[in-house]
């Protein structure tokens, strides 16, 4: 059995979603599976890098396609690269895919589904729709097809059409597998296959070893990070607000690490405000990945209510690993909210809320042990529930039986837990 991983960027270094596919993909290769990962020859946040059109990283047959590359900036530049990227992987698919194949397609580009859909129908492979992000729900949410309501429901249909016609659906959410199961067939294979980080790869370490607190001049400082993409979906304002709140504080700073979307309002904003108490760094190497999530003392996670079903926020498993509380800013209902209060690693607060927001930080910064104690559950957290380990043994398990039976896979039901 061949395994074919179909997502726009495929590299160990890259976002958070990057290298959990490259996590999957070289663990399954070392277990000797035959693994192909079918991507673009760009990176995720660097425009003027060009990879090869074949390599070989941690046991993966990497094999990137030729599209045009305006970044991710620019929506009618983006839109370009997802066509470009649809036609190379769909012919790419059609001229090397066979019938024993499974491909794991994944959901970037959006309605990556259905190109492969089609592709794979004609070669006979079968196909797992690993599901991170929900497309056109997300932008339905964003109100990205507020003048096209037809379009969306279009959209929404042949997504639909697309992943029924799995031999399995993974989610990495009860609640997006919950809206799954309400949109399609009963019949359609749901499998619950929770996201999760390395604890090799991120791990704990003490802020007086940590020379990138001294390199940025955070040394005896409560540090407040944020680490990751700057997107619609994530929410900056309570942040803002707080960060404001707490700019006379002069032993807590924010520390804000990544790009995105939002990025440039975010910094703009907080030059308006006078926040000196906001520190702003770009996206470090995986090789300085532990170092710059322990620069953080606590961590911060914001995601739209209205996107809960929607997006998981991949970086709360990389805080984990590293051993850090969190603060979600969001549904109090929310999954990671829900996770939050039933292990007691962190605390949670609504959208606006900026005055509890800054309650919630001094109180961190005022009792040490229970921010400790907080940031060591998160690790137990992580080690219990949300393993690298645990995460491949689930893979393995569902592609054997999808290479036993043949066909589809039989509705996986798992115990729901926080």
């Amino acid at each position: 059995m061949k395994v074919i991983f179909v997502n726009r960027y495929v590299s160990p270094d890259q976002s958070a979603t990057s290298r959990m596919i490259t996590s999957i993909a070289s663990a399954l290769a070392q277990r000797g599976y035959e693994v192909v990962a079918v991507a673009s020859r760009h990176l995720h946040n660097e425009d003027q890098t060009v990879l090869p059109p074949n390599e070989v990283i941690s046991g993966i047959k990497v094999v990137r396609l030729t599209t045009s590359h305006f970044g991710r900036l620019k929506t009618f530049g983006r839109a370009i690269d997802y066509f470009f990227f649809h036609l190379s992987a769909f012919t790419w698919l059609v001229r090397h895919a066979s019938r024993d194949d499974i491909a794991v397609v994944c959901t970037d580009p959006p309605f990556l589904s259905v190109t492969t859909a089609v592709a794979l129908r004609l070669r006979g492979a079968s196909s797992v729709n690993w599901v991170m992000d929900l497309f056109p729900e997300t932008a339905i949410e964003l109100g990205l097809f507020k003048r096209s309501p037809i379009v969306g429901r279009l959209a929404r249909s042949l997504r639909n059409w697309s992943i029924g016609t799995s031999a399995a659906i993974a989610c990495p959410t009860t609640t997006m597998a919950d809206y799954l199961r309400d949109e399609l067939s009963p019949r359609c294979p749901i499998s619950l296959l929770r996201q999760w980080s390395d604890g090799k790869e991120i791990y704990p370490i003490a802020a007086a070893d940590n020379e990138l607190r001294t390199e940025w001049g955070l040394d005896d400082k409560l540090v407040i990070g944020y680490s990751g993409n700057f997107g619609r979906a994530h929410e900056f304002d309570t942040i803002l607000n707080a960060a404001a709140l707490l700019r006379d504080q002069p032993d807590i700073r924010f520390l804000m690490i990544g790009n995105g979307h939002q990025h440039a309002r975010v910094v703009d904003a907080a030059k308006k405000l006078g926040l000196d108490n906001m520190i702003f760094k770009p996206l470090q190497p995986a090789e300085n990945l532990a170092k710059s999530l322990c620069a953080a003392d606590v961590h911060l996670v914001s995601l739209l209510p209205q996107l809960e079903h929607c997006i998981i926020p991949s970086k709360f498993y990389g805080i984990l690993a590293a051993g850090r509380p969190t603060i979600f800013i969001g549904d109090l209902n929310g999954e990671v909210a829900r996770v939050i209060d039933a292990y007691g690693c962190g605390k949670n607060i609504a959208i606006g809320e900026g005055q509890r927001l800054a309650a919630a930080i001094r109180e961190l910064r005022d009792d040490t042990a229970r921010r400790l104690e907080m940031g060591q559950i998160a690790r137990r957290v992580l080690t219990n529930d949300y393993s690298y380990d645990q995460a491949i043994d689930k893979w393995c398990a569902l592609l054997d039986r999808l290479d036993r039976s043949g066909d589809r896979v039989p509705h996986i039901e798992q115990r729901v837990s926080p």
